[in-house]
């Protein structure tokens, strides 16, 4: 007998094993052994609740936002007879290219039967291992599959049970046993939630007292999961709204600042290098300032590509030439010369290409003109001979205004 063949050392050390067992049950789940824990398990032992780690004490965050993903250890749970999973290999599954013939479907009924009477003898592995000849005899049967799995879940084999559930579901969506063991399974796993869903399906699709009582053992827990997710869930939603207002709110704040600098710009962009006359400026000299309230010029000034293309031209009077053929823009010029001209809006226009304007040689921006070289307000300048809008030569429209017309 092994008893016989032990050392005394060997029992000794043995009773010291168990006596400490006894005064500390958590070393039965030392990782190093978890080969006794399933010899324990196969016998049919039921072991101690594995205890919960303590988190490790951290600095707390500032304005830490609570995570949206779910962590048991935020809820008080009860995980009364939760189990480690097994380390063992599961048996084996049918051949699911395997077509059962008549034959074989009979034969797999007959294996289905034995191993029903070696379940009630009380020999699960014997049990398991006829239910595998069937399911391979037949490996599109579901119920094979289902029952096998409530023979494993009595070995403590709940990995092994759920798999044989979730291939029992791929021939039969609709098993009842299916779901109702692989509740169970998830239950021993402490997967509250999975195993409310499907101890809750399983009673929808054939009601029976057992499956009912598992569900009523899990519903505690269950209900305060799902409580914590809802509850995260709200947070999350809270939080993404939040974050879209401030987007939205930086956005407006974005678009008027940027609204207020091209206001701005747009104010300072008018004046030309050399200096403006404003009100008070030169006698018979036009009011350059009062130009601008004008409201189909300022109405006008309002298109971006207007106003820069007067900021260019202001920086640079030379590039004018580069909107002689932009109509919107030399139709505004073409309103601002006529009124430095003097003439009225009615009158042919004095700026380019039109009549009497640019692009006529000595005329604006050229030499003595507007604001250029010897420009505006100098001599030689506007409304000077030689100025602007140009005394170098006739004009192609419209005779211009002479000089002394300016200044009467």
């Amino acid at each position: 007998m092994a008893e016989e063949s032990m050392k005394p050392e060997d029992l000794k050390r043995l009773q010291v094993f168990i006596d400490a067992c006894r005064e500390n049950p958590k070393i039965l789940h030392l990782p190093e052994l978890s080969f006794f824990r399933e010899y324990l398990l196969s016998l049919g032992a039921k072991l101690p609740m594995k205890p919960t780690s303590p988190k490790p004490e951290e600095e707390p965050m500032q304005n830490s936002e609570p995570e949206s993903e779910l962590e048991e250890s935020d809820v008080e749970l009860n995980n009364e007879g939760v189990i480690e999973p097994e380390t063992v290999d599961p048996p084996e599954l049918g051949d699911s290219n395997n077509v059962p013939s008549e034959e074989d479907m009979d034969a797999a009924d007959e294996k289905r039967s034995e191993a029903m009477m070696a379940l009630s003898d009380g020999d699960l592995q014997k049990a398991v291992d006829l239910f595998t000849e069937a399911i391979k005899l037949n490996p599109e049967s579901a119920m094979l599959y289902a029952k096998r799995a409530s023979v494993l879940l009595k070995q403590k084999r709940v990995k092994a049970a759920i798999r044989d559930c979730n291939e029992a579901l791929k021939h039969n969506p609709d098993s009842a046993g299916a779901y109702k063991f692989r509740g169970r399974a998830n239950r021993l796993l402490g997967n509250w939630l999975e195993a409310a869903k499907d101890l809750r399906l399983a009673c929808k699709l054939d009601f029976d007292e057992q499956t009912d009582e598992w569900l009523k053992e899990v519903q505690p827990n269950a209900n305060k999961l799902e409580e914590h997710n809802r509850k995260y869930e709200r947070q999350r939603k809270d939080k993404e709204l939040g974050e879209r207002k401030e987007r939205a709110r930086k956005a407006q704040e974005e678009a008027k600042k940027a609204q207020e600098e091209q206001k701005k710009s747009q104010g300072t962009s008018f004046s030309f290098p050399g200096g403006m006359p404003g009100a008070g400026g030169p006698s018979g000299m036009p009011d350059i300032g009062n130009l601008f309230k004008d409201p189909d010029i300022l109405a006008a000034m309002q298109d971006p590509e207007v106003a820069a293309a007067f900021q260019d031209v202001s920086a640079n009077p030379s590039n004018i030439f580069k909107y002689q053929s932009n109509p919107k823009v030399a139709s505004v010029i073409n309103k601002l010369i006529s009124k430095l001209g003097g003439g009225s809006d009615n009158d042919p226009p004095m700026g380019f290409p039109g009549a009497g304007g640019f692009p006529g040689a000595g005329g604006f921006p050229g030499a003595g003109g507007f604001p250029g070289a010897g420009g505006f307000p100098g001599a030689g300048g506007f409304p000077g001979a030689g100025g602007f809008p140009g005394a170098g030569g006739p004009p192609s429209g419209p005779s211009p205004r002479s000089s002394s017309d300016d200044l009467d």
